[in-house]
C-alpha cells in the first residue's frame, strides 16, 4: 500500500513540473521574462532618441558640406593643403590603432620616396631634370593604383558571383582580398594626385610660365615647354622617337609626356601658360585612355569620403555626447 502511495506522490510531482512548464512558470522561463522586461524599460523612449540623433546626422552633414565648399571656393589652397595633411595623416591612426603593420610598412615607403619628390620639386632654382622625375613617378604610383583598384573590383564581384569557389578560395579571403586591394588602389590614388598638384604648381612657379593669380613671368617660346621648361626638338607633325608634342587648342605646345601628367597627374584641365581650358575628350581620343580620365574624376570625389567623413562623423559623435544621446 505503501508502494502506491509514493507512485501517486512522485506522479502528481512530475505532473505539477509539466503543469509549470506548459503554464510558463518555470523558473528558467521567470528568469528570462524579467530580463525581458527590463530590457523593454531601459530602451523606453529611445525610438524618439534614434530619430533625433538621424536628424543631427543629416544637418551635419548638410552644414559640413556648405562649409567645405565655401572654404574651397574662397581659400582653395589652405583647403587643399588641410585635406591633404588629414588624407595622409587620418589612415595612419586606425592604422597603429588596429594593427595594420602590412598598410604601414607601404605607408611608409610610398612617404619616403614621395617626401623626396616633394622636396626636389620645391627648390629654387629648379633642377632642369625634375619635373620629368616627379611626373614619372606620380603618374607610376597612378598607374600601379589603377591597375591595384581594377583587380580589387573584379576580386570582389567574383566573390560575389561565387567563382571564388572554382580556384577552391574561402568567399572570407577572396572578399578580404579584394576589399584590401580596392582600398590600397583608391586611397593612394588619391593621395599621389594632391601631392602632385601640390609638386606641379610649385614647379610651374619656379619655371615662370605659369601664375595662379595674374600672367606669367616669362615669355613662352615656341620651342620651349611651358610644364618642363625644357626645349622642344620635335614638330608637332613628326612622329617622335621617345615621345611627341602635342599642341593645345590655344596653339601652345607641350611634350606629350608632360601635358597629359599636367592633366591627369597633377589635376589641371588649363593650359599651363594661358589658362585656356583643356579638352580631355580631345586629348585622350583613344577609348583605352577615357578611364583613366573617369578614374582621376573618381578619386576627386573620393577625397571627401577620405578626408573629411571622418571629423564629420566625430563632430557628430561630440553632439550626441553633449546632448546626452546614446
Amino acid at each position: 500500500m505503501a508502494a502506491v502511495v509514493e507512485v501517486e506522490v512522485g506522479g502528481g510531482a512530475a505532473g505539477e513540473r509539466e503543469l509549470d512548464e506548459v503554464s510558463g512558470t518555470h523558473p528558467e522561463t521567470e528568469r528570462r521574462g524579467s530580463e525581458h522586461a527590463r530590457m523593454h524599460a531601459k530602451h523606453r523612449g529611445h525610438e524618439a532618441m534614434h530619430a533625433e540623433m538621424v536628424l543631427i546626422l543629416i544637418a551635419t552633414l548638410v552644414v559640413a558640406q556648405l562649409l567645405l565648399v565655401q572654404w574651397k571656393q574662397r581659400h582653395p589652397r589652405s583647403y587643399n593643403m588641410v585635406t591633404l595633411f588629414q588624407m595622409w595623416v587620418v589612415p595612419l591612426y586606425f592604422t597603429v590603432k588596429l594593427h595594420w603593420w602590412r598598410f604601414l610598412v607601404i605607408w611608409i615607403l610610398f612617404s619616403a620616396v614621395t617626401a623626396f619628390v616633394t622636396f626636389r620639386a620645391t627648390r629654387k632654382p629648379l633642377v632642369q631634370t625634375t619635373p620629368r622625375l616627379v611626373y614619372k613617378w606620380f603618374l607610376l604610383i597612378y598607374k600601379i593604383s589603377y591597375a591595384t583598384g581594377i583587380v580589387g573590383y573584379m576580386a570582389v564581384m567574383f566573390t560575389l558571383f561565387g567563382l571564388n569557389l572554382l580556384f577552391k578560395i574561402k568567399p572570407e579571403d577572396a572578399m578580404d582580398f579584394g576589399i584590401s586591394l580596392l582600398f590600397y588602389g583608391l586611397y593612394y590614388g588619391v593621395l599621389e594626385r594632391d601631392f602632385a598638384e601640390m609638386c606641379a604648381d610649385y614647379m610651374a612657379s619656379t619655371i615662370g610660365f605659369y601664375s595662379e593669380s595674374g600672367m606669367p613671368t616669362k615669355h613662352l617660346s615656341d620651342s620651349v615647354c611651358a610644364v618642363c621648361g625644357q626645349q622642344i626638338f620635335v614638330d608637332v607633325s613628326e612622329e617622335g622617337i621617345i615621345e611627341n608634342t602635342y599642341r593645345l587648342s590655344c596653339n601652345h605646345v607641350f611634350h606629350e609626356f608632360c601635358i597629359r601628367g599636367w592633366c591627369i597627374v597633377g589635376k589641371k584641365q588649363t593650359c599651363p601658360y594661358c589658362k585656356e581650358k583643356v579638352d580631355l575628350k580631345r586629348m585622350f581620343s583613344n577609348p583605352w585612355e577615357r578611364p583613366h580620365v573617369m578614374y582621376g574624376q573618381l578619386l576627386d570625389w573620393l577625397r571627401y569620403l577620405v578626408a573629411w567623413q571622418p571629423v564629420i562623423i566625430g563632430v557628430v559623435q561630440g553632439i550626441n555626447y553633449i546632448l546626452g544621446l546614446e
